[in-house]
Formats: C-alpha cells, structure tokens, sequence
C-alpha cells in the first residue's frame, strides 16, 4: 500500500508496517484522555458499586502508572491513592515497617524528677516548685506598683502576705465558694472562721483588684505587640517549670483546655464547649497522672506575622518538643499525615482522630452506604495505619496511627480495632483534668483576663504539686478517699498561719480571736531543747560568756551579745532575717 505524503517531503513513500503502525497509534491516542477524564468524572459517583468490590480489585483499579508513581511507596501489585495524589495507599499490611524505639528512649523515669524530690519535704514545699519565690516577688513589686498608683492610703504588701491571700483563695476552692459572695465568706454567720482570723474583707479586697503581674510602663514595640504582655513575666516563668519537676510515662496526651471568661480580651475565643467563650490553652498532658507538663495560650495567629496555616502542624510540634520514645494521643484538631511522620522523625509515635475532609485519606475509607455496622477498614503506608470504623449506620470514624502496623480487632461485641481503644484509653487525659480542675476551683469572678489566667495557674500549680507529693509519699493519708481535698486544706492553711500569727490588730470575733491566739502560743521545741538552767554561750569566740539564755528552737545557750528579741507575732514569718 502506498501512502501519498505533501509536496516537498523527503519520503514520499512508506513500508506498509509502518503505515500501519501509524494509524493505530494515530487512532488509540485520543482514546486514553477520554477514558482518564471519564473515570474522574464519575468517581465520586460510585459510591454504593465501589462498597461491593473486593479490596484486591479496589487495588488494582487505583493502581498509578509507572511514570506518576516513580517517587511514591511501594504497594506491590496495587493500592489506594489519596485525595492529593501524592500518597499511596495499601489495603495490606504486606509492606509496613514497624516502629522499633531506640533503647536510650526510655531512659528517665516516669514521676518526679530526681531534683523535684529532693526538694520536697512538706506540701508547702511541693506547693514552691512552681510558685517560687522568684514569682512572688515579681507579683508583690508589681502589685505594690499599682498600688501607689491607684490607691490613695495604699500600704505595701510583703511576700508573706501575698502568700496568705493566695491560701485563702485555696481555702474558698476545697469550702466550695467559687461563685459565693466574699461578704459571706466574712459574715460571722454564714462564713468561716479562718477567713477572718487571716485579714479583714477590705485587706483581701484591696490586695485582688490592684493585683498585677506585668510593667504597663514598658512601652516598647516588642511589648505592645505581644497580646500576653501583661502576663508574660509570670507566664513564661511559670510554664518553664513544668517539665522540670516530672518526666510523663509512655504515653501522652496533646488537646485544648478552655478558662471560661467572658471579659474583654484580645484573643478570647468561642468555643463549642460548655464554657462557650474563654481562653484556649494548649496542654500536654500525662495520660496516668493527668499532670499538665506543658502549656501554651492560644492567642491566634503567631507574633511574627505569619498566617495560621497548618496551625495543627506547628501546635503539635511545639507541645511535643523535648519528648523522646512516647506515644503521642491528639484530636482531630491536630492529626495529620505531616505531624505523624514528623514525630517519627523525632522518636515518637501518633494515634489520633483525623479529619474526613484531609487530602492524605483515600476515598475508599469514606464509603459507608454498604458498609457493616461494627465493621472495620484498613489502609496501610510503609509508616502509618489509617482505619475506617463504622459504629453505626452511614456513620464512620476515621483515625491515624504510626504506632500500630495490622488489622488487630478485638473480640467485643462491637468489634472495635486496637487502634481505637488505645485512643479511647488515652484521648480523656485532658478532660479528666479540666474535671479535677474545676472540683476544687479557686477561680473567682473578674472582668481582668489576667487575673483570670492567675486563678487557674494556681488550681494547676496545686494539682501537679498533689501528683508529685503523692508519687513521692505514696502512703500520705492513702486510706482516705478524699485525699486530695485533705492535700489542699492543710496546704491554704499552711499558707495563712505565718500572716496570721503576726497579724497585729485583732479580729472581733471570738472564734476568730481564739485561732490567731492558738496559733501564737505554740512554742516549736527542738528535738536538741537543752533543759539546763545556766550554760556557755555557743557563738562566744576566745573566752566564752555564761549566760541563761538559750534558743528556743535549736536549745544552745546564747548570750546578751549574740541574741535578738523578736515578737510573737514576727516569730512566725519566714522571710523575717535575724542579724
């Protein structure tokens, strides 16, 4: 067969086999763009035909071709391709890499730190790891600033002082007087008697609306920019505590933590929660103990300027940072593809609820209408496991994990997969602290967002204080069932009696009369109390004097010289400094 070419080309003529070569590839080319276009036109069509094929043929009908998938995993004979099209999925567990941690990722302990233990001997102490002197100081230097300013009789407050204001919001949190009138509180009828043997209603008053905890005279631009300025100073001090006092066990919990407020502040949020609008606050948390060992407020988008895009992303990362071989449980807020692989990046596992609408699921883990009540579906990466659980009708759950690797169900009537109980197990960890939280809450109503976020950091301060308390004396009142109620009282009131002992203008009330003389009177004798009635002076150097004078606390003989007379009152006051 000839073929007729156009004037002026250099080969007239063909050889019939490459004639026919050339019509049949001139007739299959525009042949394969309508058949591609036509599948993705009625993809999201087939839902009900997609549930009725076997997994193996699903495989082999969203299998890529050699040049789409040169960069992609390898799936064997075929796999499922996501939403992006740019991860592939396989209905197999064929090729999975499992997760092995290094041995030196487990080397801390979980609990107290070896330096938090050494320095508790006492609730109060536990109670000091994180409000440290160093805070209290900032707050009374801030608040006696505030005060001269604002108050005309203004009479500066001490550290100890502050401290006994801070027991008594303690104390109205375990008596259940969050929202009761400080009128009451004070009333010799329906309050307590403790409350007045501490300060008056107007001393307590004072002290919490002029309570401040930044320098509003700094006006600096790195200052006016920061939305948290006015609590930084405490804040950053505070959180950087947190994970130096307690190392979390294998596994950890990342979510949000809601402070109800309705006031004006700059990054206050609504949330569906059933405080509706607070402050968002970001905490990971201990899933045994539910001890908050990280924080971070919410205050939108970031201080550089940059856009909240995959905010998820950076919050997980930040919340995560420092932790090594732990399993991380988040929401659906937080998992990604992205976050998961770079946590193993990082020697670290995720389970997590994701989102339907992520690019990385494949539709096939979407498809409900034929599914089976109880009934599970598995996809599977050479790094993650992604699961479709439906627990009922049209109705299916989605979670991502790097830390399990098979299609494991358990034997329940509701058949649910492993990867769902361990999430189940560990996702409450937050929640369980908002409960605990708010058991005991010495939160208070105040149109200041700063006072707000101190009010909580004090109910957070005294439940970790609790969690490592008990973890190092776990036998401290353990047959009582109210333990931790019992740990706050003695700590408020702990925190009371030095300002309340060198109170100097006494209540009206008898009772409350009574509690400060009690408390005065108490003499603490040492175990070394020398009975002796005359003796040489220990602090005499070269010829030593006799005298008849001796401590009361320590029992050596002091003389005239080497003594200091102190009050009763002032006799109580730890910061007072003998010269």
């Amino acid at each position: 067969m000839i073929i007729s070419m156009s004037a002026g080309s250099p080969h007239d003529t063909l050889c019939p086999i490459q004639a026919a070569e050339s019509t049949m590839q001139a007739d299959s080319e525009p042949a394969e763009p309508e058949e591609s276009e036509k599948a993705s036109n009625s993809e999201d069509e087939e839902d009900e035909g997609l549930g009725d094929v076997p997994d193996h043929q699903l495989a082999s009908d969203f299998s890529l071709d050699s040049s789409e998938s040169e960069n992609e995993e390898p799936t064997g004979e075929g796999g499922w391709i996501s939403k992006s099209r740019n991860i592939v999925w396989s209905p197999t567990e064929n090729q999975t890499v499992p997760y092995e941690p290094d041995t030196d990722d487990t080397d801390l302990k979980p609990g107290p730190t070896l330096w938090a233990t050494s320095k508790m001997h006492s609730l109060e102490s536990a109670f000091d790891l994180f409000i440290t002197e160093e805070i209290v100081n900032v707050i009374v230097e801030m608040t006696n600033s505030q005060g001269r300013h604002k108050v005309p009789d203004w009479r500066d407050i001490d550290a100890t002082e502050l401290r006994a204001f801070i027991g008594i919001l303690l104390l109205t949190g375990v008596y259940k007087s969050t929202n009761e009138s400080m009128r009451s509180l004070w009333n010799a009828e329906t309050g307590r008697s403790i409350f007045r043997a501490t300060m008056s209603i107007r001393t307590f008053n004072r002290i919490n609306s002029t309570l401040k905890f930044g320098d509003s005279l700094n006006k600096t631009s790195s200052h006016t920019d920061d939305k948290l300025a006015k609590f930084r100073c405490i804040w950053d001090r505070w959180t950087h505590r947190l994970g130096l006092l307690f190392n979390p066990g294998q596994d950890v919990c990342v979510g949000e933590h809601v402070v109800p407020f309705r006031g004006c502040c700059a990054f206050r949020q609504y949330i569906n929660n059933p405080a509706r609008y607070g402050i968002k606050i970001w905490v990971t948390c201990d899933v045994e103990t539910s001890y908050a060992w990280r924080m971070q407020i919410d205050i939108g988008k970031p201080a550089d300027g940059s856009s909240g895009f995959n905010k998820g992303h950076r919050v997980g990362l930040e919340m995560t940072e420092g932790l090594r071989g732990n399993t991380v449980t988040c929401d659906k807020v937080l998992t990604s593809y992205e976050l998961a692989e770079e946590l193993l990046n990082r020697k670290m596992t995720l389970v997590g609820a994701i989102r339907k609408s992520k690019p990385e699921i494949p539709p096939q883990l979407l498809l409900t209408k034929t599914r089976q009540t109880h009934s599970s579906l598995f996809a599977f990466t050479r790094t993650h496991t992604a699961v479709s659980y439906i627990p009922k009708l049209r109705k299916n759950v989605l979670l991502l994990s790097t830390k399990h690797h098979e299609r494991a169900v358990s034997n329940t009537e509701k058949m649910k997969p492993l990867i769902i109980m361990d999430y189940d197990r560990c996702k409450g960890c937050v929640d369980n602290l908002d409960k605990v939280i708010a058991t005991y809450s010495c939160r208070k109503r105040t149109h200041r967002w700063p006072l707000v976020l101190f009010y909580h950091l004090l109910d957070i301060s005294v439940y970790n204080a609790y969690v490592l308390w008990t973890a190092v004396d776990p036998t401290w009142n353990k047959a009582k069932t109210y333990r931790r109620r019992t740990f706050i009282e003695e700590l408020g009131k702990t925190l009371v009696a030095p300002h309340m002992a060198r109170r100097p203008r006494l209540p009206r009330e008898a009772s409350a009369v009574a509690m400060i003389k009690e408390l005065q009177d108490r003499e603490p004798i040492s175990e070394n109390y020398n009975p002796r009635r005359r003796g040489t002076c220990d602090f005499c150097t070269g010829k030593r004097k006799r005298c008849t004078m001796s401590c009361s606390k320590c029992g050596r003989f002091v003389c005239k010289v080497h003594s200091t007379c102190i009050c009763n009152s002032c006799r109580f006051c730890p910061i007072v400094n003998l010269q």
